[in-house]
């Protein structure tokens, strides 16, 4: 088992696989490092696939205190992992919080990624939703540390993103619910109020998202309600970004739609590795509907 120690003394699990350009996978709140094995076993024929678990998810540490998590600290863990296995730039693909966590890698450490895939990523990011999302991130860590794991996921994975997974693939969804049930109950808490609850809304982040240049690919199911909006405004804000939505989908895109998820992201990884992937035209976003404006 491989570990590294990051800058405040806690230990990260992480798995290396493959060889070639090094591609990094971080994982959502219900998910872990085994929740990517479907892009792992399809990317590690051509890529080094560096896959990890996050503070608070066994066997990596679990930090006691709320504020030993923060959506800086989960950026700067990546690059922890990073370092670990010599990877300068990697290809870096996150869902849900690892989306968080990769679209502000993208954002602090440029020179660190070759590429950015976004995936199911929006989540409270809506200004008239913040109060509500905020407030259902405490709702989350009250179960999760009065009732545990177990009572959690049986209410959480019936969610209204969710339920498209358990209705396409129900093997494989009680597969993802019987590991989610083995994650920690106080690092999953610590994260819901240290990560969740506290990280900055897409909106805020407009004028940083016109400034950057990391090719970008933004992947959303259409029936992840939360991220289709805050998808839009990435597509738009960002110069470099192309936006991919995949149709009766929910919000585990990597594993209820693992071939359409990995032929998205294997072709725009490709695009970028050729050096043909493009920087928009800003003549693409003119305000006139036809470009017959006077």
């Amino acid at each position: 088992m491989s570990y590294v120690v990051t800058d405040d003394g806690i230990k990260l699990y992480y798995e290396v696989t493959g060889s070639g350009t090094d591609l990094v996978f971080v994982h959502e709140f219900g998910g872990d490092y085994r929740s990517w094995e479907p892009q792992v076993r399809h990317f590690a024929r051509r890529y080094r696939c560096i896959t990890f678990n996050a503070r608070g998810w066994p066997p990596s540490d679990v930090p006691t205190e709320v504020s030993s998590y923060s959506q800086m600290r989960a950026v700067k863990d990546i690059l922890c992992v990073m370092d670990a296995v010599g990877s300068k730039k990697a290809h870096v693909a996150g869902l849900s919080m690892g989306g968080f966590a990769s679209l502000h890698l993208g954002l602090n450490y440029p020179e660190r990624t070759l590429s950015i895939c976004v995936a199911g990523c929006g989540y409270g990011a809506e200004p008239e939703k913040r109060a509500q999302f905020r407030k259902e991130n405490e709702n989350s860590a009250a179960v999760l540390f009065e009732q545990g794991m177990d009572a959690f996921v049986e209410k959480y994975s019936k969610g209204p993103t969710r339920v498209q997974y358990e209705n396409k693939d129900p093997r494989g969804f009680e597969e993802f619910k019987q590991m989610f049930k083995e994650h920690s109950a106080l690092g999953s808490g610590n994260t819901q109020l240290g990560v969740q609850r506290e990280r900055p809304s897409l909106y805020e982040l407009k004028d940083q998202f016109e400034k950057m240049t990391v090719p970008t690919l933004i992947v959303n199911g259409d029936e992840d309600w939360p991220c289709l909006l805050p998808g839009l405004l990435m597509k738009q804000s960002i110069p470099s970004a192309a936006l991919v939505v995949l149709p009766n989908v929910g919000h585990t895109i990597n594993l209820e739609a693992a071939d359409a998820f990995n032929r998205e992201l294997g072709d725009f990884i490709g695009w970028v590795d050729s050096g043909r992937w493009p920087q928009r035209d800003p003549r693409a976003m003119v305000t006139s509907i036809t470009g017959m404006s006077k």
